[in-house]
């Protein structure tokens, strides 16, 4: 029956408006499904190691003056200091360094490379939640000879690129390193003690040589002669790095941040903003295509005014009259997303390929950012559709009919 009430009705149906709709909503459904997946496809390599729901760290430290130095101001973080940089609507949460309050000497020998060396160093250690490696090693129980230990990436590549090829000394990969065991001498509050060194991994994030809190927590209690560990860095989790009122903040109280997490946040920013405006345009010309479905379907409707009101004394229901304008808008939505999807597929193929350098982790092989928010758009608009011909419809039909 709906193949007949089909064949009456398409008498009025105007192939040009149609392939305007679908030319105007193919484009605006490609602009923004290419839009969600470039966004989804390029923070990464922004973000770097972070992943695109982990949050965002900053290294805040006081800003060292002369004049404070002269006056002998101190550039620690009171708990009151921690209190209101915690209370802030832009943090998340604090974490401190914890800085060590004994001294700390090194030492290494490996026969087979020829390498010896000696230095003095510092530990800190931070909360376990800001360890940015695989937490399996990190822990200690306090008197343990074994001390695990968390090094910058960056001091490793300073030897490997710097010192070992000025000194044509042999370099060291990662996993050499993790297997060599530091000669650790501790010494304070009277004692010296011996322990053992072992590099469990490299931190992208934290320019520091880092141990368990365990560890430091024993280790301060005896051999820190009671001083006080106030911390003078510390790790601040964020909402948003781009967020303008951390600079002002920032700025209001003397702080500075470590590596470029504001300006990381500040790409990031430019990069929504762009892709917000594109987002913008094709959500404008997908409006304008959904005006002309909606004027070519009431023009057709207003046509076939008589034949609707035959049908309907005939004893046919709106929804029944209105199935084929329901097929109609479905079909061409359903049309216009696969061929939307195929073009994001195809240029998000040829954009990974250029981009291939620079990101950091393999995407992967479907556009899924797309294909959900395509679906939902298709949901949406058809059930949008569907309401206001179903509404229109009835509205004609009852004022004809009475």
């Amino acid at each position: 029956m709906n193949t007949l009430i089909w064949k009456l009705l398409r008498k009025h149906i105007s192939p040009g408006q149609l392939t305007g709709f679908f030319l105007a909503n193919l484009v605006g459904m490609l602009i923004i499904l290419l839009s969600v997946q470039f966004y989804v496809d390029v923070l990464p390599i922004f973000t770097k190691n972070d992943s695109f729901f982990k949050p965002e760290y900053i290294v805040t430290s006081k800003k060292i003056t002369t004049l404070g130095n002269i006056v002998g101001k101190s550039n620690t973080f009171s708990e009151k200091d921690i209190s209101d940089l915690k209370a802030q609507p832009f943090t998340r949460d604090v974490g401190a360094f914890t800085p060590s309050l004994f001294k700390v000497s090194a030492s290494v020998e490996v026969e087979k490379a020829g390498l010896s060396m000696a230095t003095d160093m510092f530990f800190e250690s931070v909360p376990d939640k800001y360890v940015d490696i695989d937490l399996s090693r990190w822990h200690y129980t306090p008197g343990e000879e074994l001390i695990p230990i968390i090094i910058p990436q960056n001091y490793l590549n300073l030897y490997n690129f710097g010192f070992a090829q000025s000194r044509k000394l042999p370099k060291i990969s990662g996993g050499l390193i993790g297997m060599i065991n530091l000669n650790i001498s501790i010494s304070g509050n009277g004692q010296v003690r011996q322990f053992r060194g072992n590099v469990v991994g490299f931190s992208a994030r934290l320019n520091t040589i880092l141990v368990p809190e365990e560890f430091m927590t024993w280790a301060n209690q005896e051999f820190g002669e009671g001083k006080d560990a106030s911390p003078s860095r510390l790790i601040v989790e964020v909402n948003d790095p781009s967020d303008t009122a951390i600079n002002a903040y920032y700025q209001k109280h003397n702080y500075e941040t470590e590596g470029n997490n504001l300006d990381s946040g500040k790409t990031k920013y430019f990069l929504r903003v762009i892709v917000g405006i594109v987002l913008l345009v094709g959500v404008i010309i997908s409006l304008l295509a959904f005006y002309i479905l909606t004027l070519s379907i009431f023009l057709l409707l207003q046509k076939n005014t008589q034949k609707l009101q035959n049908l309907r004394l005939q004893g046919f229901g709106v929804s029944q009259v209105g199935t084929p304008y329901y097929l109609l808008t479905v079909g061409l939505n359903l049309l216009v997303l696969v061929l939307a999807l195929l073009g994001v597929w195809l240029i998000r193929s040829w954009y990974l390929h250029q981009l291939s350098d620079l990101l950091t982790q393999t995407p992967s092989a479907l556009p899924w950012a797309a294909i959900v928010a395509g679906i939902v758009l298709f949901l949406l608009i058809c059930i949008f559709n569907i309401t206001i011909i179903y509404r229109k419809l009835q509205k004609l039909l009852t004022h004809e009919t009475h």
